[in-house]
């Protein structure tokens, strides 16, 4: 199971006055079957993980030792323990947040994290998945999102199912309405600055076989 962080949905529910009812309820076995047969159609390679441990066994896999690899910033990442293994001795991928956080010099710390978008594996969580099979992701200024549509060289994206909607409509709809006042208390929290809805991208088709993969998680996670 899913860990609850200080960032978790819901430690921020309250101040944030999301809809929970509406956006965070777990989808029926079917709905997320047929989720992932047209996830599928659209090119993006899916794993179902039963829970939290299984989703990072499934990371551990699909990333060869002594890779490249880039994350964006997710608290489903965060629930499922990534940045644990990630920070760990066992892990021996090269987790480009050491080298930027490495660099003294904010010039090339600034140009080392435009870089880190082609990295070899791109791992990110979503904001809204729709039973069409479009996944939506939003953020304020595309350090997440810029990677997903051509720059990483294979793209990772980990979800619960929670974020499954009906319509590309509905996840453009929780996006808005669930995630964004979220992260905007979470921005306000971590940082002491408001969130904004900047830059969005929705994964409709993806030409490049095997480039991206979804990890979907039978259990609620993020926002």
């Amino acid at each position: 199971m899913g860990k609850i962080t200080q960032f978790s949905a819901s430690k921020l529910l309250g101040e944030a006055r999301a809809d929970a009812a509406m956006w965070n309820t777990e989808p029926s076995a079917s709905d997320v079957a047929r989720t992932v047969e047209k996830v599928r159609a659209h090119g993006v390679t899916v794993i179902q993980a039963q829970d939290a441990e299984s989703a990072i066994e499934a990371l551990k896999n699909l990333i060869p030792a002594g890779a490249e690899v880039m994350s964006g910033s997710s608290t489903t990442l965060l629930e499922i323990g990534f940045d644990e293994f990630v920070n760990s001795d066992t892990c021996s991928w090269k987790d480009l947040h050491r080298v930027i956080a490495a660099e003294n010099d904010e010039k090339r710390r600034h140009e080392l994290r435009r870089l880190s978008v082609v990295a070899d594996y791109f791992i990110s969580g979503v904001n809204a998945i729709a039973q069409s099979g479009e996944i939506v992701a939003c953020d304020k200024t595309g350090s997440r999102v810029g990677a997903w549509p051509f720059a990483a060289g294979h793209l990772i994206l980990v979800s619960g199912t929670n974020k499954i909607v009906p319509t590309l409509n509905a996840a453009l709809r929780r996006v808005r309405e669930y995630a964004y006042p979220l992260e905007n208390v979470r921005a306000k929290r971590a940082y002491g600055i408001p969130s904004k809805i900047g830059k969005c991208v929705i994964l409709s088709n993806e030409e490049a076989e095997g480039r991206v993969t979804l990890i979907l998680i039978d259990e609620s996670l993020g926002y």
